[in-house]
């Protein structure tokens, strides 16, 4: 999933603006009886509709609203999947081509003016269907549609029959069922191993028929949801600015898990277990792209956590040890969380380039000219390590002793791989851009990135963009480079995999529009395996050829240091979970005491 780790700016004085807005209320007294979830984000909410779910902004509030079949068990690792919306976890059959989804009675649907008297009628099977069928429409173009395209029965050629007018949502597809009102039955095409995994993303949640056909197009500002927290009404929501969820008062209730690794009562994530979430009345939802103003309001107590960001990190970690905060912190009352971001931050190119996509020793050289130890030191406080490839560490199939040939910072080897491509000393090439986010931390990156290429020869101008135009320009191919990240939706290298995949180009994940036979034969090969040694030996074989034809410049695995404030309790930290604010609990009446000494 799309992360902003190039992040963006919609110009300086909102920022300002918004900063004033947020400090003007430092100094108020603190209620002990607000439990309230304050989180800020550093890139706008584009709207909350899953079939737009690709970005993980909208993503963390989507999952909020909206529930799907299964989701992850909050404190085991490994992460493993339990039910949601379904009964129990699915009965498949023996060739594991049919599942059989038992669904919950009595979900609700949230009360919203779409339905009768206003009140959320009950969830059927007959929803999800609708909602796969509208992530399937071509008038739809969703992001996620890769999720299922190619996997169910019936689904491809429902998919022409609307292109061709042949077929209406009344259509059946042979591949989705429902015997009943609370059974759901999916036939796949042939072995898909991450069908519960993408059924656990916010792609595949559940939507009301009623609710999209009385919204339309606003349905993504008007959204209805079977989930633990609602947008209230459409005031709630101030575009660029804040988000205010309320606790969902028909939503049909989940416990706090019973257990989870071994270390977790230890560590008090188990404190709660077996009482009714959600916890907080509220969650909001406050966007700040810039650093400075988001760590200075979280210290300040107006967040109840936030990533710490690179400016600061030599004063809010202890020199002493990096696996503390410093003293002015913990005496504040503040915690430290540290996790493996499952991520890969990297540049892209455009394949599509008549230039960049017909030269792999270009982009091998552009590659070698990144200096990506300097890059982490200089912009993560050597929170990461140099990306040799796409699966982050911890995934099936990473060997800690696999290294890119063009991962290496090596003037020499990109000048004479630059010359072999035409082009030496960067002549005959003209300037190309890069197209970033426009806060201060991503103009400092691409700087470092022209810098970088000037090395040899090749210049370089920077696009700042919004995040929304940012990622409409990389969906549409207006772009010859790009700065991004991308964060694992589950923990399956395929995830990582499918962005090379050429089926899947944009719209779809595949952003540098790459495609190379060999890859794609490998991949349908591996989609059809079971996990272990030989399906990991193809996933190797798939990271060479990536590596080899260099459609990224390979940037970082990160770690994520995040400060926590004491009256925050069971913050696990993962990356993969969305839905974590129902798990969270606020303490307010220590918030209100721990507030004194901010």
């Amino acid at each position: 999933m799309f992360n902003a780790s190039f992040k963006k700016l919609t110009t300086s004085l909102l920022a300002l603006a918004a900063f004033a807005l947020i400090t003007q209320g430092c100094t108020k007294k603190v209620s002990d009886t607000d439990t309230t979830l304050n989180i800020v984000v550093r890139a706008n909410i584009k709207g909350l509709d899953p079939v737009r779910a690709n970005d993980l902004y909208s993503s963390m509030a989507i999952a909020n609203i909206f529930e799907s079949l299964l989701q992850y068990n909050y404190l085991k690792r490994p992460f493993t999947l339990e039910p949601s919306l379904a009964e129990s976890m699915p009965v498949a059959s023996a060739d594991g081509l049919t599942h059989t989804f038992k669904i919950k009675k009595g979900v609700k649907f949230q009360d919203n003016a779409a339905f009768k008297d206003g009140k959320g009628r009950e969830l059927t099977a007959q929803d999800f269907i609708y909602s796969w069928k509208r992530l399937a429409d071509p008038k739809t173009a969703s992001e996620g549609f890769w999720i299922f395209d190619g996997k169910i029965k019936g689904m491809a050629e429902w998919i022409e029959a609307m292109k061709a007018g042949k077929a209406t949502y009344d259509t059946p597809i042979e591949g989705l069922t429902a015997p009943d009102a609370n059974t759901l039955v999916i036939k796949l095409t042939g072995p898909y191993y991450q069908l519960y995994d993408v059924l656990a993303m916010p792609f595949s949640a559940v939507v009301p028929k009623e609710a999209v056909d009385k919204y339309g197009q606003e349905f993504l500002n008007n959204p209805v949801g079977t989930g633990p927290f609602m947008l209230k009404s459409a005031g709630d929501w101030v575009r660029n600015s804040k988000m205010t969820l309320v606790k969902n008062p028909t939503w049909r209730g989940q416990a706090f898990p019973t257990e989870g690794e071994a270390t977790d009562k230890a560590n008090g994530f188990l404190e709660d277990a077996g009482k009714p979430l959600p916890f907080a009345e509220k969650v909001v939802f406050t966007e700040l792209v810039e650093d400075t103003p988001r760590w200075q309001n979280a210290v300040k107590g107006n967040f109840d956590y936030v990533e710490i960001p690179n400016d600061v990190f030599d004063k809010a970690i202890d020199p002493a040890d990096r696996t503390k905060l410093s003293k002015e912190l913990t005496d504040k009352g503040m915690k430290l969380s540290i996790t493996t971001s499952p991520d890969v931050t990297y540049t892209g190119f455009n394949m599509k380039d008549p230039i960049l996509g017909k030269s792999k020793e270009l982009r091998q050289a552009m590659s070698l000219a990144q200096d990506g130890a300097t890059l982490i030191a200089k912009f993560y406080n050597g929170r990461g390590i140099v990306a040799q490839g796409p699966i982050p560490p911890g995934f099936p199939s990473y060997d800690a002793n696999f290294k890119n040939p063009y991962s290496t910072h090596d003037i020499a080897k990109a000048k004479a791989l630059l010359a072999k491509a035409g082009y030496p000393e960067g002549k005959g090439l003209p300037e190309f851009t890069l197209d970033t986010l426009a806060d201060s931390k991503a103009r400092q990156q691409a700087e470092f990135f022209v810098q970088n290429q000037a090395a040899i020869g090749i210049k370089v101008r920077i696009s700042a963009n919004t995040w929304p135009q940012f990622q409409e320009k990389i969906k549409t191919g207006k772009v010859q480079l790009f700065g991004i990240a991308w964060n694992a939706d589950y923990p399956d290298p395929q995830n990582f995999f499918q962005l090379f995949y050429s089926k899947n180009m944009s719209p779809g994940p595949n952003d540098s529009s790459f495609s190379n036979a060999e890859f794609d034969k490998l991949y349908e090969q591996s989609l059809k395996m079971a996990p272990g040694d030989a399906r990991n030996a193809v996933y190797q074989k798939m990271r060479d050829v990536v590596v080899e034809e260099a459609p990224w410049i390979f940037g970082a695995h990160r770690l994520g240091y995040r400060a926590i404030h004491g009256w925050v309790h069971n913050m696990k930290w993962n990356d993969i979970q969305n839905d974590f604010p129902k798990y969270i609990r606020i303490d307010a009446k220590q918030r209100a005491e721990l507030s004194k000494k901010l």
